[in-house]
């Protein structure tokens, strides 16, 4: 019977597809490697909801043949290693990206309304908090795009909805591509940064997008503008976004994502009544979740099995000499 250790129970109707396949299910409840190790040392596969796994843990597993994700952030496994000895990445691409989409533009509106702090104040009794006018209208104004794939495209499509110009940076997007959707394409990062009243992150954590949104960056957005950060904790410099938040150099910001999850209650952060801060949900909505999981578990069955199941980060693994077999 093939072995699947799991980092965190998945949504029922995961569960259902690995239950359904006969495999010998084991939750660990940690993603931490160290944790996961004793387990994962004779399991043929594993699904990292929150974690992380590296090469020094992949080559105490001779077994493991396939790691899931329930999402499309590989940030914290080593493809790279992965690749190397044949073992694919599955991934759910597009399973959650309308929940994180309307997420983010959730946050859009919270920031945009001064929902956060205007709550707050009421619930102290300070009812003429209304007579502010921190609050603006999101109509008529400019949505920069800092990435341009599943997610942000369809944020681009609620926005203009909602009146909105929206413009788009992402060096891998050709710019007529961007043109033909009714849209702009800035080829500097700066211009989107300059230009927005709303900035919304969508790049994944790379090397060279971790913090790429720092001090000189925020110090060049709009002093009424908002920052929003659905994407990876890391991305944007925490420490500058916190004294852009205390000395007012934007209007506010939403971030569903930090460094460290789970996040400290005592961290900085919660010391603004201007941000909005979410416990990395916006891909955990009934639809999603239950997308996401169903198809890291169909994935991951389905390498055990020794199809070559195409939603994967890292198809060259496949080129891999256990494969030829």
């Amino acid at each position: 019977m093939a072995k699947v250790v799991i980092s965190h129970r998945l949504h029922d109707d995961g569960m259902a597809v690995l239950e359904k396949a006969g495999v010998q299910v084991v939750i660990t409840n940690s993603g931490d490697p160290a944790v996961m190790l004793p387990e994962l040392k004779d399991a043929d596969g594993v699904i990292i909801r929150i974690g992380s796994i590296d090469r020094a843990t992949m080559e105490q597993c001779p077994r493991l043949k396939v790691i899931g994700r329930p999402g499309v952030g590989v940030d914290d496994v080593d493809v790279e290693a992965a690749t190397d000895m044949g073992i694919p990445v599955v991934i759910a691409p597009g399973a959650n990206t309308r929940s994180v989409a309307e997420h983010a533009m959730a946050m859009m509106f919270a920031c945009a309304k001064d929902m956060i702090r205007s709550d707050a104040q009421m619930r102290k009794g300070n009812f003429s908090i209304r007579s502010s006018y921190k609050a603006y209208e999101l109509n008529g104004k400019v949505l920069g795009l800092l990435g341009y794939g599943h997610i942000g495209s369809v944020l681009a499509n609620m926005a203009a909805g909602i009146g909105m110009q929206v413009l788009v940076y992402d060096p891998f997007i050709q710019k007529e591509t961007v043109e033909a959707q009714g849209y702009s394409y800035r080829a500097d990062m700066q211009d989107i940064l300059k230009e927005a009243d709303v900035v919304s992150v969508h790049t994944p954590l790379t090397p060279q997008t971790r913090n790429m949104i720092g001090k000189a960056e925020l110090k060049m957005m709009k002093k009424d503008s908002i920052l929003i950060n659905c994407a990876r904790g890391g991305i944007i410099d925490e420490t500058a976004l916190n004294r852009a938040l205390d000395e007012n150099w934007i209007h506010s910001a939403g971030t569903d994502v930090v460094v460290h999850e789970p996040i400290d209650p005592s961290d900085p952060i919660f010391a603004h009544d201007n941000i909005v801060v979410t416990p990395h949900m916006a891909g955990q909505t009934r639809e999603a979740a239950s997308g996401v999981a169903t198809l890291a578990a169909a994935g991951t069955i389905a390498v055990i099995n020794g199809q070559k199941w195409d939603k994967v980060c890292n198809p060259k693994a496949y080129d891999h000499v256990r494969w030829q077999k």
